[in-house]
């Protein structure tokens, strides 16, 4: 009966082996501290959170690093499997990609230079200025999207718009609150937020949407509902964020 019960195990374990996948997830690498660099160790919130996933999924994960504007062709063109990057879900995403639940809920946030926060006090103030977004990023649909979008001039980077608004070659930028307030909290350079934030953004997993990628999507769906039940997207998110950002 011992034989019989342990060669059941080695035979389910060599399944569930042979039918373990990669998951290709691509990140930028560079939005700390969802996914950033390290002495040159990847890490950060979605790291962690894709980790977990994987765990619960049985399936392998490799984690593809590119930049930001690249992320969604990469994932259309069969490159990655998905994008954990702070992905907000929206009308136009919808209708591309097969999503995930939502596994942050945040909100869009004014970020100004230390000082001007008295008088930029939020999106309504953005008009004559300068703002700066995340090049391929939610936020600058959301400001355009603003009825007195065509007042404030929008300019898109890469990366660096901490640098750019205290320099003052920029008044402001936008970017979520979790994010800003830690940007604030770790960096030495002269910044602020700028009133409260004026969207509610959910965050989640595109995948793309074809058969496969939804098979992948509801596999990914069902390891998100079990790391809320028990409690382990709630740790990850209370490690990087002293707080719960994932209801």
């Amino acid at each position: 009966m011992r034989k019989l019960a342990f060669a059941a195990a080695v035979l389910a374990a060599t399944v569930s082996a042979s039918h373990a996948e990669t998951i290709r997830v691509g990140m930028s690498g560079g939005y700390f501290p969802f996914t950033f660099v390290k002495q040159d160790k990847l890490q950060g919130f979605e790291v962690d959170v894709l980790n977990a996933v994987a765990e619960e999924t049985g399936d392998e994960v490799e984690f593809v690093t590119m930049s930001f504007s690249g992320l969604i062709g990469a994932l259309e063109s069969n490159r990655i499997d998905t994008i954990a990057n702070q992905i907000t879900v929206t009308p136009e995403r919808e209708a591309r990609f097969a999503f995930s639940q939502p596994y942050v809920i945040d909100g869009a946030q004014v970020v100004v230079k230390k000082g001007n926060e008295t008088e930029i006090t939020g999106p309504e103030s953005l008009k004559g200025r300068t703002v700066a977004v995340n090049l391929g990023s939610n936020f600058e649909a959301l400001l355009r999207e603003l009825p007195y979008a065509d007042e404030i001039d929008i300019k898109t980077y890469e990366s660096n718009l901490e640098q750019e608004t205290a320099l003052g070659r920029v008044d402001a930028f936008v970017m979520d609150r979790v994010s800003a307030t830690q940007v604030i909290k770790e960096t030495p350079l002269p910044l602020a937020l700028a009133g409260k934030p004026f969207s509610e953004l959910r965050n989640a997993l595109p995948f793309r949407n074809d058969d496969e990628g939804k098979a992948l999507r509801d596999r990914v769906n069902a390891a998100i509902a079990t790391l809320k039940e028990n409690g382990k997207l709630t740790e990850i998110s209370q490690k990087w964020f002293a707080a719960d950002i994932t209801r």
